[in-house]
């Protein structure tokens, strides 16, 4: 969601278009597949041409982001009970069993989000923006507006704005505390 709002806004976006849309993120996932060789390949230089663009980063490999570089990560934050159920849907719908229980995966998401808070806290060329994801859901203009003063550009807050889709936000709570996977309570599996 987060990169469709910038590519909408007028932020050009580092993306490759190797992973194409699909029934877990129907508008697309904004990737470039390069990423995922952080951690393991020496050579970030790559990561130049990104300069003035957004680019995802799993906010795991945030850590080996090169520090030549200043960034301005925009980290989106959900629910994590609505994330492990998302994560379990995904899985069984292609027929993969859950490694991990979700009560041992939460404590790792919760140990894992406090680490990336400290590393953005530590690292100077880092600065930080929380996005809860139900917020701009509820508000898409506001938070149009704060993204595009953190970014520091003067984006197109009302295309940013329309892009924001309440329909594919499908893993909520509902008030028994479970997950239900649409907001029109279909359950797609």
């Amino acid at each position: 969601m987060l990169m469709n709002m910038l590519a909408a806004g007028g932020m050009p976006v580092f993306v490759d278009d190797q992973r194409q849309a699909d029934v877990d993120n129907l508008k697309g996932y904004f990737e470039c597949e390069r990423v995922k060789s952080l951690e393991t390949d020496a050579d970030r230089s790559w990561l130049r041409q990104a300069r003035g663009r957004a680019i995802k980063v799993v906010s795991h490999l945030l850590r080996f982001l090169p520090p030549d570089n200043r960034y301005r990560v925009l980290l989106a934050r959900r629910d994590l009970t609505e994330v492990l159920a998302s994560q379990n849907l995904m899985l069984a719908r292609l027929n993969h069993a859950n490694p991990v229980a979700d009560d041992k995966a939460r404590r790792h998401y919760e140990q894992h989000l406090r680490g990336v808070r400290n590393l953005a806290g530590v690292r100077s060329n880092f600065r930080l923006l929380e996005v809860p994801y139900v917020e701009v859901i509820g508000d898409a203009n506001d938070w149009s507006h704060r993204i595009s003063v953190f970014v520091g550009r003067e984006l197109d807050r009302a295309r940013m704005a329309a892009v924001v889709d309440g329909s594919l936000y499908r893993n909520r709570l509902k008030d028994d505390g479970l997950a239900d996977r649409s907001a029109a309570g279909k359950v797609t599996q």
